[in-house]
């Protein structure tokens, strides 16, 4: 297995770091997490028209670029650097996945055009209380009508589930204890109520999702194991946000090493002093590994080698390093890190924040543990 990325591959993540320069800097980022949305239409139209990163890995036959799940993490890399306040985790690496991973080919090619140009927003809503993240635990129930279906229940913790478009949500089916997905068009959807949550992380919205016999159509076959195509969409998601992680901790490091060459104290650079070159190499040495965790889950998820364990191992280790890079980052800058002017306490809260997104450190523990058999 290897980690050394093509040229290709390197093109793709400089372009996307200059996008993200020029349309999310810190000032953009504070002013969009005070909106409703949380983001903003414009930059979303060209992540696709003009990058086409929403169709990065849909197939070509349904719209999108055709590439790998690698490309998709290098981006989101990129996008964690800058803290880019866009829907795109949920409508691309869990919304698209979970139609790419449990629709049928109609479903697919009707779906995911929409998708892969950006003109449609979709998210996934599956988790029901903030304590149970399992792909099983579901309590919403989908009754037949017709060839359709009705949803009732409550969703929770639905990343952008207040501005969504399309929702790809789990639910039992009444009179069983199969777990199948459903989707939801926002447009045709009576009965559903949306309410944006208070978030520790300003700059990535929540909301909750209340069906009361909302119409939805089933997401592949009756006969589909849908906790099975949750928990795949889910490994995969790990691995994005795992490698999101990655980019908040590098600029965490670059943004402390930056600092210490130009703040002085008792007439030297602070870089100089020993005890902040120990947390920084510190720091280094966590993004490195956290890097190349996120990688081999990338690849293990590409290759279908240790899919297993490597998205939730990947994940968790990611999750504890950008907590310590941000937590470091406060400290190397001193007073000045602790105030709301500064942009230290944003990474610090998306850090925190995405250490519990997809179920947290225990569930992703637990998942190592299951796979070890231990």
């Amino acid at each position: 297995m290897t980690f050394a990325l093509s040229d290709e591959q390197r093109q793709l993540q400089q372009l996307v770091r200059k996008f993200c320069e020029a349309k999310s800097p810190i000032a953009e980022v504070r002013r969009l997490m005070d909106t409703e949305d949380g983001f903003d239409a414009a930059v979303w139209a060209q992540l696709g028209g003009e990058l086409g990163l929403q169709s990065l890995v849909i197939p070509e036959r349904f719209g999108g670029a055709g590439y790998s799940l690698v490309e998709l993490c290098l981006v989101m890399e990129e996008m964690g650097r800058a803290l880019l306040c866009a829907p795109f985790l949920s409508s691309i690496a869990l919304g698209a996945n979970a139609i790419l991973i449990g629709g049928t080919a109609e479903q697919r090619e009707r779906l995911l055009p929409g998708i892969a140009s950006g003109d449609v927003r979709a998210a996934l809503a599956f988790a029901e209380r903030t304590d149970a993240w399992a792909p099983y635990e579901v309590a919403t129930t989908a009754t037949a009508d017709g060839t359709d279906y009705r949803l009732r229940g409550t969703k929770t913790l639905v990343v952008d589930g207040h501005t969504a478009q399309l929702l790809v949500v789990s639910a039992r089916l009444a009179g069983s204890a199969a777990v199948s997905l459903f989707t939801v068009d926002i447009s045709d959807a009576q009965g559903l109520l949306r309410t944006p949550l208070p978030t520790l992380d300003q700059t990535r919205k929540l909301a909750e999702v209340h069906f009361d016999e909302t119409p939805a159509r089933l997401l592949g076959g009756p006969d589909d194991n849908g906790v099975a195509t949750l928990q795949r969409t889910l490994q995969r998601a790990a691995v994005c946000l795992a490698a999101e992680q990655v980019g908040g901790a590098a600029h965490c490091l670059d943004a402390s090493v930056a600092y210490a060459q130009i703040r002085t104290q008792f007439g030297r650079a602070i870089g100089s002093f020993q005890a902040i070159k120990h947390r920084c190499a510190d720091m280094l040495l966590d993004v490195e590994s956290a890097r190349s965790a996120a990688y081999y889950a990338m690849a293990s998820v590409v290759d279908d080698t240790d899919a297993a364990a490597a998205p939730s191992l990947a994940y968790a280790h990611c999750s504890q390093v950008f907590s310590r890079a941000a937590t470091a980052m406060i400290q190397i800058h001193g007073g000045v890190g602790y105030t709301w002017e500064h942009e230290a306490h944003l990474y610090l809260k998306r850090a925190k924040a995405s250490e519990a997104l997809l179920g947290g450190l225990g569930y992703h523990q637990d998942v190592v543990a299951q796979s070890m058999n231990l």
